[in-house]
């Protein structure tokens, strides 16, 4: 049998669906391991949730790297350090270049709090979605996994949850009713569906 999977996540923020990803990996719903998580902020509180669990952090500012070139080969140097096979983007608030998500073709998976093709893409993050959702009257929104290509949110889904919007919701009500029915329910299962698929392959 292959090795587990070896899993990097990148992270901007607090981290709460890493915080899912780490909680799947010690109840052994997650069979792959994370080996190592990178921020692109200082201080980002995920690096402390992924210190607690015992797992390598590293952090990669794009001003001191001087461009986004400089700054992609920086994490790819630490992926490539740690033997990653698969990347998870988890609140990771910066956009990759086609450069980066072409050397790692279908081994990159991001996490959307919207039911894709509906507010998504270039501008559409935390709760600027959900603020998008209540503005547009929809009645039920969710969230995507999906693999990460050159296209803002336009790689291929993986699995997607719904989430009903209720009458009184703010776009801080919504965030966290997704957060908590859909996106740390989806995001363990699609990580665990692709870190298989990959496994799988090292075996053939």
């Amino acid at each position: 049998m292959a090795d587990k999977t070896r899993i990097g996540v990148l992270v901007s923020g607090g981290g709460t669906n890493l915080q899912a990803l780490l909680d799947a990996q010690e109840s052994v719903i997650l069979d792959g391991e994370i080996v190592v998580v990178i921020s692109n902020k200082d201080g980002a509180y995920a690096l402390e949730r992924a210190a607690k669990s015992g797992v390598d952090t590293r952090t990669v500012l794009k001003k001191d790297c001087g461009s986004q070139a400089a700054f992609e080969d920086a994490i790819k140097t630490i992926l490539y350090e740690y033997r990653v096979d698969l990347i998870v983007l988890a609140g990771f608030l910066s956009i990759l270049s086609a450069d980066f998500t072409n050397a790692f073709p279908k081994r990159i998976i991001n996490v959307h709090p919207s039911l894709i093709p509906s507010f998504c893409g270039a501008g559409f993050y935390g709760l600027k979605v959900h603020e998008a959702a209540l503005y547009y009257g929809v009645k039920v929104t969710g969230a995507t996994v999906h693999f990460v290509n050159e296209v803002p949110d336009g790689g291929e889904i993986i699995l997607q949850k719904a989430v009903a919007i209720r009458k009184n919701d703010t776009p801080e009500t919504l965030q966290k009713r997704v957060m908590r029915q859909a996106e740390w329910k989806i995001l363990p299962r699609a990580v665990q569906l692709v870190s298989k698929q990959i496994r799988n392959l090292k075996e053939e």
